[in-house]
């Protein structure tokens, strides 16, 4: 059974840094893309980063050039690194397969930047 649980979340004031971490049930998803999701209340889920290995990675317009997603697959786990968070970036963050499968979703990491 595939599972992914978040964690790192919290509170931040704008230009701070956050670093979310996502741990998989391993090795089935080693050769998947994997991403980092988002969702705010009234919003549908959006995609922010992916990445399957080395340079092959995605970025949303929204977060390119602050956030960067990684992986260790030794680890099972995924990050997304979080910098000069604005409070639009305000979410509930989830990681999944790219694209995403319904039954993976996890509970997710809150992310509130405001002052």
């Amino acid at each position: 059974q595939v599972q992914f649980v978040e964690s790192g979340g919290g509170l931040v004031q704008p230009g701070g840094s956050l670093r979310l971490s996502c741990v998989h049930s391993g090795s089935a998803l080693i050769n998947n893309i994997l991403g980092w999701y988002r969702q705010t209340p009234g919003k549908e889920r959006e995609l922010v980063a992916h990445i399957l290995r080395g340079n092959n990675i995605y970025y949303d317009d929204s977060v390119k050039g602050r956030f960067t997603i990684s992986r260790d697959n030794a680890k099972n786990t995924v990050y997304l690194h979080m910098n000069s968070l604005k409070p639009e970036d305000t979410a509930v963050y989830y990681c999944n397969r790219f694209p995403w499968v319904d039954d993976y979703w996890g509970q997710g990491t809150q992310v509130t930047v405001s002052s």
